[in-house]
């Protein structure tokens, strides 16, 4: 059976069940999908809730949609990424990204070989409206949640309660064959920065319950680690709750 196409919500339903999308998924809906009144469609909420219903009309504001049912926000899997902070706009790439690859938390992480000084309040409050942005593009809820930077020595002793910690190793076991083993419920993994952790920072970590893993035999920049850890610890995540 074929699934209705997925919409950002603008407006929760009136009390006639009549909710909104705005221009820009109007637009999408009507000239993209090429789709017309009286199609179905799915529209998400910021907190994940999804609102199945048909479309009622296009106007210069958007579109109306006709409500016809409502389920919850399903719970997501926590996939977190810590990621070591990189200079300028690939800092950026990466908090983009990880949105849309469904991280539910990303940590930038100050480690000894971070390039730069530590962000300041105007720069994280820029990666928050990234996150949301993209979130909001393609659909991932509720949004991704941009915690504030911490050193290394304080992310690796703050851990959520049975989570699996994972740090990037060249040369380690395959990532997904650590997780295929472990079937945990929850990930946090850790990626270098430029010139990768130190060796002390990776003993500490293994030393506080980190497990190494290996991203294959390349040596990757540090936003395509991060961004390549991610997406398998998504997958290996939504796989074994599907």
């Amino acid at each position: 059976m074929k699934q209705a196409p997925r919409f950002a919500l603008a407006a929760p339903p009136d009390a006639s069940g009549i909710a909104r999308v705005d221009a820009e998924e109007g637009h999408h809906m009507r000239d993209v999908m090429r789709l017309q009144p009286g199609d179905d469609v799915v529209l998400i909420d910021e907190a994940g809730m999804r609102y199945s219903g048909t479309i009622r009309q296009f106007d210069r504001a958007g579109a109306s949609i006709h409500v016809t049912s409502v389920e919850p926000a399903k719970a997501c899997a926590p996939a977190i990424v810590a990621a070591a902070i990189v200079k300028g706009p690939r800092m950026d790439f990466i908090v983009e990204k990880a949105a849309e690859l469904g991280a539910t938390e990303l940590w930038p992480i100050v480690c000894a070989r971070t390039i730069g000084k530590t962000p300041g309040i105007e720069r994280v409050s820029r990666w928050r409206r990234l996150a949301i942005a993209a979130s909001k593009q393609s659909l991932a809820a509720p949004p991704m949640l941009v915690r504030e930077p911490r050193p290394f020595a304080a992310l690796i002793q703050s851990v959520p309660h049975d989570t699996l910690a994972l740090i990037c190793s060249a040369g380690a076991e395959p990532m997904m064959e650590a997780i295929a083993r472990a079937r945990p419920s929850a990930i946090l993994v850790a990626s270098g920065p430029e010139g990768d952790f130190t060796p002390g920072e990776l003993k500490s970590a293994v030393a506080a319950g980190f497990l190494p893993v290996g991203l294959g035999p390349n040596r990757l920049r540090s936003e395509t680690a991060a961004l390549a850890a991610l997406a398998i610890a998504r997958q290996s995540l939504d796989r074994q709750s599907s």
